[in-house]
């Protein structure tokens, strides 16, 4: 074969020649220019055309809108860590302004929620020594530390409403309930007066009534203080059974049922599984580094969701695949903005 014949080929196997439709009418790719007056509207808006998770994550913000458009009910479930970081203001906002209606997390969200009312976290290092924060009695989440004695603080806070509910049990002779507990926790903060509890989500779900759920309750430091106050006091008792019922309540009576999770665990299940009631949920935003390659729940897509009957086939739906304190604040800012 001659040089030319060699070269003709090479060509036509580098450029297939397309005979798909035209992609005319197709949105370009194109992202944010800074040559122009910075506009934040526009900046938000670019993230739709420039491709990646930025597409997701403009999609995730368009949804979000048709959500509360169509009035559905926003179920917004979040792991610990969201608490532990800065996503917490984002979800405190949300929450004050009856952005969203229902919502599940895990133990440690509360707990640190509470305790950055009675004093901060700071910011620490990644790398930071294990066996030096150790012998400082200072604990460490990622790049966070979070010193012994905040949970010194949240043990005196712990003790009084342990024991105001043990009395209320007692009189009542009735038994509390999870989502009666985590109330009941936003209005301990009222009681002992938090100078920071306008901060707390979990003192604007109290305030406004937001059905708020943690179905791994003793799954952190309220275990362990429930672990003390439950060797003096045998008879005190938890229903940790009845939020079954009114969380998939809830997601029966919701004619739009909308889930946004961030992160997996047993809150994203908690809310999607009550959805698989209804035959789905109508609306799902995932926001998650899960890989599906582990089989795991937070890897899990929305693909994997609808199978097990958990969102409908015909939801509008959206995995963004970003580490939540990165784009959470983009999406709230996008979607809710007052």
């Amino acid at each position: 074969m001659t040089a030319d014949k060699t070269t003709n080929k090479a060509k036509k196997t580098v450029f297939k020649e397309v005979r798909a439709p035209p992609l005319e009418g197709w949105p370009q790719i194109k992202g944010y220019s800074f040559e122009e007056e910075f506009s934040f509207d526009k900046f938000l808006k670019s993230y739709l055309t420039t491709g990646f998770q930025a597409t997701q994550l403009g999609i995730a913000i368009e949804i979000a809108k048709e959500m509360q458009k169509e009035q559905a009910k926003i179920f917004l479930a979040f792991t610990s860590n969201m608490g532990t970081s800065g996503v917490r203001e984002q979800i405190s906002y949300l929450t004050k302004h009856k952005k969203v209606h229902t919502m599940v997390t895990s133990v440690g969200a509360i707990e640190e929620d509470i305790i950055k009312c009675l004093k901060p976290f700071v910011l620490g290092d990644f790398r930071a020594s294990g066996k030096m924060l150790r012998e400082q009695g200072i604990n460490r989440t990622g790049n966070i530390f979070i010193p012994n004695d905040r949970y010194a603080f949240f043990e005196h806070f712990m003790n009084s409403f342990l024991q105001r509910l043990y009395e209320l049990q007692k009189q009542t002779k009735q038994i509390i309930g999870i989502k009666e507990f985590v109330y009941e926790l936003g209005h301990e903060m009222e009681l002992q007066k938090l100078e920071k509890k306008e901060e707390s989500f979990t003192y604007w779900a109290y305030k406004n009534k937001l059905p708020f759920f943690c179905p791994a309750l003793l799954d952190g430091s309220v275990g362990d203080m429930i672990y003390f106050f439950k060797k003096n006091n045998p008879s005190f008792k938890i229903d940790t059974s009845d939020y079954i019922v009114q969380l998939t309540d809830l997601a029966l009576d919701s004619e739009k049922m909308a889930i946004l999770a961030l992160g997996g665990s047993v809150p994203k299940h908690a809310v999607a599984n009550a959805a698989l009631f209804r035959d789905g949920a109508d609306y799902a935003i995932y926001i998650n580094t899960g890989l599906e390659m582990e089989g795991s729940n937070a890897g899990a897509p929305i693909d994997e969701a609808i199978s097990w009957g958990k969102i409908k086939a015909e939801a509008k739906s959206v995995k963004v695949e970003a580490e939540a304190t990165l784009v959470f604040a983009l999406f709230v800012a996008g979607a809710f903005r007052k």
